[in-house]
């Protein structure tokens, strides 16, 4: 008999790691567990989709008052203890912080500083805190926290997927994760096109799995069917499972799969290698799950969701600039070329190479000031738009003399 009581944790206080495992007993947990029923349960918790109602451990985890990043942090690490107990003869909780550690600092993309709080003197549950901290917090900020929340923890997955890989192989296959995030990303814009009834959502669907992704440049995603995405590429059952289920999430609509769409998840489950009764029950289950928790998922809830994700971000834009507004004066000033193009885009619209020029000088600054390095991650580029537009409200009268004396 497992042990209901609920276990404490606070994850934001350092050593909760140590806690976790101490209090979950988290190898007996997991005995006869096999990839399939650990998938199950993982998508029962609602970790496939982003919206996590639960964790899938020994213990009963008490997650009420625990912000969104919290739970997120919880389910990562439990998720990926999960997929090394079933892939380790002899797993251990120790070695397990070890691997984990060593995974996300081959993860980590060449140029893309999201560890850089790791210390070398730190112990090593220590340096994975951070480091799953930093992760589930990579984009909470760039977007509304809530808006972004489903689409961004969706794709925490594909961390455990890697691991997996990493645990097996002894590293990340090349290429892996840009290749899996553009299949993710292809097989919801081809199941989106599929919709017989389309929504204001669908479009934002997109946007928010682009601002989620951590690996990929979207003008290269161009898949037109299910035959150029080069499926066989993933082999692993729970690769193939989570990529059904990401066409499943974006088909959901009111709980009605009409016969295309249905098609679609059919079509795909066969290129896949996957059994009709995957599907069937990836259908009952996604539906379920959100029928049973809509109102609570802030994505299905905003009558304007686009309106609204923009006024989310265009807030966050204008306070950042606030905070940074001499700083920003200073570094523009030196560019006589930025000031000249930032003025000219008052007056009309920049042609391609005007707004590359400015897209890379922009970045350059950010790059010098910590509080808007955000402009630099992945999804920072859908607010830079909204940073070219509102800079000159910022600047000195001076800023637009510039214009007059060319």
């Amino acid at each position: 008999m497992h042990d209901k009581s609920k276990a404490m944790i606070n994850p934001s206080v350092h050593g909760w790691i140590d806690k976790y495992f101490i209090e979950q007993k988290a190898i007996k947990a997991l005995e006869g567990n096999t990839l399939d029923s650990y998938y199950h349960t993982i998508r029962n918790t609602g970790f496939i989709y982003g919206h996590i109602i639960g964790f899938a451990t020994e213990n009963e985890l008490d997650s009420k008052g625990w912000l969104n990043d919290e739970i997120s942090k919880v389910a990562l690490l439990n998720c990926l203890y999960g997929v090394y107990s079933l892939t380790v003869i002899t797993p251990d909780s120790g070695d397990f912080i070890t691997k984990a550690v060593s995974f996300y600092n081959e993860m980590n993309p060449v140029g893309f500083t999201l560890f850089k709080k790791v210390l070398p003197t730190a112990s090593a549950a220590s340096n994975l805190e951070k480091i799953i901290d930093e992760r589930v917090q990579t984009n909470d900020n760039i977007i509304s926290k809530n808006f972004s929340h489903i689409v961004t923890n969706a794709l925490l997955f594909v961390d455990v997927l890697a691991f997996q890989h990493y645990l097996i192989e002894g590293k990340i296959p090349e290429k892996y994760l840009k290749k899996i995030e553009e299949t993710v990303v292809s097989i919801v814009t081809l199941a989106l096109r599929t919709k017989t009834n389309k929504s204001q959502h669908d479009d934002l669907l997109i946007k928010l799995f682009e601002a989620s992704v951590r690996y990929t440049k979207f003008s290269k995603v161009s898949s037109q069917n299910l035959e150029t995405l080069e499926l066989d590429y993933f082999e692993n059952n729970l690769e193939k499972y989570y990529l059904l289920d990401m066409a499943g999430l974006a088909l959901w609509s009111d709980g009605v799969v009409e016969n295309e769409e249905a098609y679609f998840l059919y079509a795909l489950a066969s290129y896949m290698g996957i059994s009709d009764r995957f599907v069937e029950t990836s259908i009952r289950d996604t539906n379920a799950f959100i029928s049973k928790y809509k109102k609570d998922i802030p994505y299905f809830n905003y009558s304007n969701p686009v309106k609204h994700f923009y006024d989310q971000t265009t807030q966050l834009v204008l306070t950042l600039m606030k905070r940074n507004q001499k700083r920003l004066v200073k570094e523009i000033s030196e560019s006589k070329e930025l000031m000249v193009l930032l003025a000219n885009s008052t007056q009309r619209d920049l042609d391609k190479d005007e707004k590359k020029k400015v897209k890379k000088q922009l970045l350059d600054i950010c790059k010098t000031v910590p509080s808007l390095t955000i402009f630099l991650i992945p999804g920072g580029s859908l607010l830079l738009p909204i940073l070219i537009k509102f800079i000159p409200q910022l600047l000195p009268s001076s800023f637009n003399e510039n214009l007059e004396e060319e």
